[in-house]
């Protein structure tokens, strides 16, 4: 390993989307910056690999990325510049049921609404009804739900474009279970079930308060920006992202573990690897609360340390990738265009699963977020072939990862007769897999942290500003702060944007 030292402005601890976000944020203030990755390649959860057979490109973790499109912080960069071109599936999402029926997410609102309501009359008008508010005054929703803590701004805004009855049903919004929400605007099992699925991109079941707006926000913004991935993979991303850093005069170094942050009289003085020291006035860690503590070593306050050490992880996720033969052939057309897919049929069965999976038990009817980016991206596998992935929630009691992998392909098969015949190859990430792959992801917790309603706000503990620490020049930065995770870089940009605030990094001779 080449060694290391040097002074810089800042380094940045991880080189994830947040840990870019932070990187770019300073070098575009003209601070100089080193990003330093403990894997082999930049760009953490946002990576593509041939992990079945070569020429099928599959996303390794993260592939759907709405939020990466509404992002604030991503939207001023010029990532298309750099190679970054979004592709949008014909249908956002599609929710296959049982009969062979489909509740479909259109970026057109109106056809959502025609979808539900061929589920149930009424179910899409409702859906439109409640809708409109928002998506009318979207800039403002977008300013709360994507502004580090505390989102005052955002909140201004709303205000303004929602009016005060507005903006307190939005508030009501963040406090509600999924279960009730769909009490008011559905009749259909399987209209329930199209927004319990998008709920469960979290980890707080229907039935518990904060899962409304999980399933409410996502919706909203596939109306908005749709629910696009990169032509090519989701490296494409992490690939336009640290071109525009280097572009900037930001460094960055991989195979570059970070040992131990360097703490003296109350402030950070850089970061020790394996390879030497580097010093910076600012750290930025773009990792977990609990890695946080390990690297302090004991250098952060013990009340603040103890708060950290009460942050909780979400449930374990299992991974599958696939290498077809041909598309899936799910039995609902819709379903056929679809980019994302929640296989789990009418909302009973969803909060069976999940009740499984919380109590121990293993489903046998498992429900999936699922995904076919190369119906619209052909680029993804060689010509007449295709790929998908999926992933499932599974519990801590059951650790053999290729059951779980039969179990998703017997439900797959459900709603698309003939999917088993089509696979070539597939790819199972077990929970430790994941970590294993990315550190950040602790016990197969893709989310960064749990999303239970006092971690939904409070992230990673009550402060006044979640990025920073005791520790002067010290900051976190990762999708376990504030607002949390997906791809939007916004944690990233809070904890640097906190450190010009206060420290005035000067720029070094």
């Amino acid at each position: 390993m080449p060694a290391l030292s040097g002074d810089y402005d800042a380094v940045v601890v991880g080189s994830g989307p947040n840990g870019l976000s932070a990187a770019i944020t300073l070098a575009e203030r003209g601070r100089s910056v080193l990003v330093l990755e403990a894997a082999r390649r930049l760009g953490g959860a946002v990576a593509t690999e041939e992990l079945t057979l070569p020429g099928f490109r599959h996303d390794v973790f993260s592939s759907v990325y709405p939020a990466a499109v509404a992002s604030p912080v991503f939207s001023r960069m010029p990532l298309e510049r750099h190679g970054l071109t979004w592709v949008h599936p014909g249908v956002a999402m599609a929710h296959p049921l049982p009969d062979g029926r489909v509740a479909a997410l259109h970026r057109d609102l109106d056809r959502t609404a025609e979808s539900l309501n061929a589920l149930s009359p009424g179910d899409g008008d409702r859906w439109r009804t409640f809708a409109g508010p928002y998506l009318k005054g979207f800039g403002a929703v977008r300013a709360t739900m994507f502004s580090p803590f505390p989102p005052v701004l955002g909140g201004a805004r709303l205000l303004a474009a929602l009016g005060l009855g507005g903006t307190l049903e939005f508030a009501r919004l963040m406090l509600l279970p999924a279960s009730a929400l769909t009490a008011e605007l559905f009749r259909s099992p399987g209209s329930t079930g199209w927004l319990y699925g998008t709920a469960m991109h979290g980890d707080v079941p229907p039935e518990g308060a904060g899962s409304a707006i999980s399933g409410a926000y996502l919706k909203l913004l596939a109306h908005a920006v749709g629910w696009p991935s990169p032509q090519g993979g989701a490296a494409s991303l992490s690939a336009a992202l640290v071109a525009y850093l280097h572009e900037l005069g930001g460094e960055t170094r991989v195979n570059t573990p970070v040992e131990t942050l360097l703490i003296s009289g109350g402030r950070v003085r850089g970061a020790g690897t394996p390879a030497g020291a580097v010093r910076a006035k600012a750290v930025i860690c773009a990792v977990t609360p609990h890695a946080l503590l390990k690297l302090a070593g004991g250098s952060l306050p013990e009340q603040y340390a103890r708060k950290l050490a009460r942050f909780r992880y979400g449930p374990r996720t299992l991974k599958v990738d696939w290498a077809l033969s041909g598309p899936i052939p799910w039995q609902a057309e819709e379903a056929r265009r679809a980019g994302t897919i929640h296989v789990g049929g009418p909302s009973g069965e969803i909060s069976a699963a999940v009740a499984d999976v919380a109590a121990g038990r293993t489903p046998q009817r498992p429900f999936m977020l699922a995904g076919q980016q190369s119906v619209a991206d052909p680029s993804r596998a060689p010509a007449g072939k295709h790929t998908a992935w999926a992933y499932t929630r599974v519990p801590a009691t059951d650790l053999d990862p290729e059951r779980h992998a039969t179990r998703m392909e017997e439900q797959i098969e459900r709603f698309a007769p003939g999917f088993r015949d089509r696979i070539l190859a597939r790819h199972v990430l077990s929970p430790a897999g994941l970590q294993d792959r990315d550190r950040n992801l602790v016990g197969g917790d893709v989310g960064g942290g749990s999303y239970a309603l006092d971690q939904l706000v409070f992230r990673p503990i009550p402060a006044l500003s979640p990025y920073r620490t005791p520790v002067r020049g010290l900051y976190l930065g990762s999708a376990s702060a504030f607002p949390g995770g997906a791809v939007h870089g916004v944690p990233g940009y809070g904890a640097a944007r906190t450190a010009l605030l206060e420290s005035r990094l000067r720029r070094n001779p």
